[in-house]
């Protein structure tokens, strides 16, 4: 069977480092063409991937099979509709929208051409939450009642660029950024949220987008999910505490897939996703714990999911409907941040 043509806009970080390799590493899919106007990013897909480098996502539409958009938040949405006005199944990078309404009226035009639209929620496949999700699934927990997850780091000195100088309509900030993923993950575990509490700050000089938010979550069963998202927590707290009803899990330290990407490890090299015991988490009651193997993070997965969804009919990796619903949380948030009152939904 010959591989589906990939076209992916944009070769920054999220294109470089997570989508490229990971396209490349799945059976059924060939990075076909990159839109860049960098020279020295079209010399390295052209040398790594063997792809050609295109100057507008215009030019990937006659003569690919998916297109992944990767380029800023802005332009998520009108290039996603492009695509699919063009025929063509579309991967989008977080967040898909900036509002729940855009996010579904893209849903609703995938339904309506009958094309496959997903978003690249990558975290979902994060070593940690697959080992959170199986714990709950064994019982191990009991029933959990608290959330607590961090997207945090130290960066007082601000890097520069629209993620952190953009206004509302480049959809900057950490709450569109880092918070689609942990308000993501705290849906698909705890299930619908009923309440919404936020605040958000900026913290650093120079900066005009949200680097400090934190998110109460109160989900309609009854557990609450506190998540926090800082450029400015110079002590980090840990990614992850549940607490339930027999026992409670604590992981430190991100999942190592990102670190690996980055160094150009992929899904191929040995030992990629797997965590080395000194960073598992523990679990347990009072004195009581013990160290818990972290499940082996699959990024890959996604993309593997994305070609037998193409190839094989089989439901797409992330059903666009939730980050309707994660989109519809984050509006609430920055709701409730902007009023500072609980937001009902």
């Amino acid at each position: 069977m010959t591989d589906l043509r990939v076209g992916l806009v944009g070769y920054g970080v999220a294109g470089a480092f997570f989508h490229a390799p990971l396209i490349a590493a799945t059976p059924g899919l060939r990075l076909s063409a990159v839109v860049t106007r960098d020279p020295g990013r079209a010399a390295e897909v052209s040398g790594r991937y063997g792809a050609r480098a295109v100057g507008d996502a215009s030019d990937l539409f006659g003569s690919t099979d998916l297109v992944v958009v990767a380029s800023p938040n802005r332009t998520h949405v009108p290039l996603a509709e492009a695509a699919l006005e063009a025929g063509l199944p579309v991967v989008v990078d977080k967040p898909l929208a900036a509002t729940a309404g855009e996010a579904g009226g893209l849903a609703r035009l995938a339904r309506e051409r009958g094309l496959m639209l997903t978003v690249f929620q990558n975290r979902r496949w994060d070593g940690d939450f697959l080992t959170i999700r199986r714990l709950v699934a064994a019982g191990e927990l009991g029933e959990v009642t608290r959330l607590e997850s961090r997207f945090e780091r130290w960066r007082p000195v601000p890097k520069g660029g629209w993620r952190e100088v953009g206004g509302a309509d480049e959809v900057a900030g950490l709450l569109y950024d880092l918070g689609s993923h942990l308000v993501d993950q705290a849906v698909r575990l705890l299930g619908p949220v009923s309440e919404v509490y936020a605040e958000s700050n900026v913290r650093r000089s120079g900066v005009t987008s949200d680097d400090d938010t934190f998110i109460a979550l109160s989900h309609a069963g009854g557990a609450r999910s506190h998540l926090w998202v800082s450029a400015v927590a110079a002590r980090l707290g840990p990614r992850f505490r549940v607490l339930g009803s027999r026992a409670g899990y604590v992981k430190h330290g991100l999942d190592i897939q990102e670190e690996q990407l980055r160094a150009g490890l992929t899904p191929g090299s040995p030992g990629f996703g797997e965590e080395p015991p000194e960073r598992w988490g523990t679990l347990g009651a009072g004195d009581d714990r013990r160290a818990v193997p972290t499940e082996h993070g699959d990024y890959a997965r996604f993309y593997r999911d994305v070609a037998d969804c193409l190839l094989r009919g089989a439901p797409p990796p992330v059903d666009p409907e939730q980050v309707v619903e994660a989109l519809t949380v984050l509006e609430a948030a920055r709701l409730s941040a902007a009023e500072r009152r609980v937001v009902t939904l």
